[in-house]
């Protein structure tokens, strides 16, 4: 059970992670159109820790304070890269975030598949409707990337590539 713990502790860091991004891009996008849509999306992705949580307390593992308190930190830092604004800049800092989003969504569909198949094995996985969350992971994870080429197109339609980043 050590491994499994690990496991779904981790996922519960990366949740930890997102959601703190996700409050900054709704602070930051307040009144306009994106506010919304991560908004809905935060709230959809703090079900999916809800429902994570609920699963750890059942199978009676700890939540890992460290690494929730890692990913906590990992976000601070990765505010250094994604800089939020309407600028040049900015809009590049919106498309790392949506990526980082993006592959968030697409561990958490295979953190519900891999649940699933070990639920063969483990009754005690049995309790969730896998088939659903992966479901909703794929439906998160499918808006965030239109959203995310979406603003691709506009991050690098008029940018010249420097001779430093090829």
């Amino acid at each position: 059970m050590e491994d499994l713990s690990s496991y779904l502790n981790d996922h519960l860091a990366g949740a930890v992670g997102a959601l703190e991004l996700l409050d900054r891009l709704i602070k930051t996008y307040q009144g306009k159109p994106l506010e919304r849509f991560f908004a809905e999306l935060r709230g959809e992705i703090d079900a999916d820790q809800r429902t994570l949580r609920e699963l750890i307390d059942r199978l009676d593992l700890e939540e890992s304070a460290a690494r929730k308190a890692g990913a906590w930190v990992a976000e601070k830092f990765l505010r250094l890269k994604i800089q939020l604004s309407e600028s040049r800049e900015g809009k590049m800092g919106l498309f790392l975030a949506l990526e980082a989003l993006a592959l968030g969504t697409t561990g958490k569909r295979s953190l519900w598949r891999a649940l699933a198949v070990a639920s063969e094995t483990v009754p005690q996985l049995r309790a969730l409707d896998y088939s659903e969350l992966e479901s909703r992971a794929i439906e998160q994870h499918d808006r965030v990337e239109a959203k995310r080429l979406e603003v691709a197109r506009e991050v690098f339609k008029s940018g010249r590539l420097s001779k430093a980043s090829s």
